[in-house]
């Protein structure tokens, strides 16, 4: 999973696409060198477009994004503004000192404690006695056990790996075809970065100043929704096939799989009531979900020793340490992109333009889909939210709900090639080649879509929670 974070895949087999990808950051990194040494003279526009050239070219070359946000900004540094290295080094570590940033590597520790602690075996356990019965039983009971997951982890990788790795081969054993319960579990397993907790929120919330709180529970309804929306396809499709059914559980089953799951259900009480009655941060929430995750893999559910805590220990470092690379770097970009004035300058000329907030609304989609075809989620977020925040906001949109549309948009990114990195994940455990699992995953990712354009022109369903708990 790890190999494929933070990293752009191209296909550098043909004979001349190789070189001229490695020839194109040679000729900017020329261009800008020029600039410095006063041979070319290049308008602030077209200094500011050769800084996002430089960006997409390195990352093309199949340059780790952390690596490459880095060159691009000491580039952009040395060359082609006055900055003072000061004020440089200065917001390297303002910007990363921030409370909230802590909430990252606990909500990774808490997934990764979930995922190898039993919790999501007994999550599907109890999903699959509530609703089995209906058509595609397995397949329904995987959609609400990645839905409970999910609100207790905040990675979408994972659910799919905690989900998927039990689900898949059940629903091949009892004879559903393989690319449904892969398509299922893809876009289920999605659901990980909307309900909340969600990491990618966080991010979100460190890069706009926006409230964390608000956000987790701006994504509670758009959740739920999708969630409902992606069992309804999951339904139809068992239904139009004849897919089979579990037998209906008795009270008495499903009170014990409610048992048995109670100790991870909890959690998303402690997470979600910790917050909205302000008994802790959400920060503080991520801590406490860390610990509560290590006590009941370890000590209630025993399904991993003591000795294994030092390996999930050292996972969650290692992802941690990749995720805070890259904002280290992401944050320095904002703050030269702040400092050349570039967001302010595309919402004015915007505006200027006539654009209203549907048509804004509609490009930021197009872009968002499109930057997800060769970034990850985090990357996405770190590097165009501070960009298209200030535009947002001027255009009188609200900052939660444009969270939740970005938010939903890195959803759909996670789940389609090249770089969906669900995709990848859920390829592992069916053992099914990426181009067959694209084909299986687009009905529901059909739904998704439907779902984005729903979330994107009503901005009651991000807003009503938060309001109605008096958070705004």
């Amino acid at each position: 999973m790890s190999a494929s974070f933070g990293r752009v895949r191209t296909d550098s087999d043909g004979r001349f696409l190789g070189p001229l990808l490695l020839l194109a950051p040679i000729v900017i990194l020329s261009l800008c060198l020029a600039q410095k040494l006063g041979i070319v003279m290049m308008p602030q526009g077209l200094r500011a477009g050769m800084v996002f050239i430089l960006l997409l070219s390195l990352m093309l070359t199949g340059m780790p994004i952390s690596i490459a946000l880095g060159l691009t900004v000491l580039t952009f540094l040395f060359t082609m503004t006055e900055v003072p290295i000061e004020a440089v080094a200065l917001k390297l570590f303002t910007g990363i000192e921030k409370f909230e940033i802590m909430a990252i590597p606990f909500f990774i520790l808490a997934g990764n404690f979930l995922t190898h602690g039993g919790v999501a075996r007994r999550m599907i356990k109890f999903a699959t006695s509530m609703v089995g019965h209906h058509y595609g039983g397995l397949g329904l009971g995987a959609v609400v056990a990645c839905a409970l997951f999910a609100a207790v982890s905040g990675s979408s990788p994972a659910t799919v790996v905690a989900i998927g790795s039990v689900v898949m081969p059940a629903m091949v054993a009892q004879g559903f075809p393989p690319r449904f319960g892969a398509g299922v579990v893809t876009t289920a397993g999605a659901l990980g970065i909307l309900i909340p907790p969600s990491i990618a929120m966080v991010i979100y919330a460190v890069s706009t100043n926006t409230s964390i709180g608000q956000l987790f529970m701006a994504g509670v309804i758009p959740g739920l929704m999708l969630a409902s929306m992606l069992a309804g396809t999951t339904w139809y499709r068992a239904w139009k096939n004849d897919y089979p059914r579990l037998p209906k559980a008795s009270f008495r089953e499903r009170f014990s799989a409610f048992r048995e799951a109670s100790w991870g259900l909890f959690l998303i009480v402690i997470v979600i009531g910790g917050i909205y009655s302000g008994l802790f941060t959400p920060t503080e929430a991520a801590a406490m979900s860390a610990v509560y995750a290590f006590f009941i893999a370890v000590f209630v559910y025993r399904d991993i020793g003591l000795r294994d805590v030092p390996r999930i220990l050292l996972a969650s470092a290692n992802m941690s340490a990749m995720l805070l690379y890259i904002i280290t770097n992401a944050v320095l970009f904002s703050f030269l992109m702040t400092h050349e004035n570039i967001p302010q300058a595309m919402a004015d000329w915007i505006i200027g333009q006539g654009f209203g907030w549907i048509s804004f609304l509609l490009v930021v989609n197009v872009l968002l889909l499109l930057a997800g075809n060769v970034m990850e989620p985090s990357s996405i977020i770190l590097i165009m939210a501070p960009i298209l925040f200030p535009v947002a906001v001027k255009l009188g949109i609200d900052p939660i709900h444009f969270g939740i549309l970005i938010t939903v948009n890195m959803e759909v990114g996670l789940c389609h090639p090249p770089v969906g990195l669900n995709l990848y994940v859920a390829s592992g455990i069916a053992k099914m080649g990426i181009t067959e699992l694209t084909i299986a995953v687009w009905p529901w990712l059909s739904t998704m879509l439907v779902f984005l354009g729903i979330v994107t022109y009503w901005p009651a369903l991000s807003l009503w929670l938060p309001t109605v708990l008096g958070m705004r």
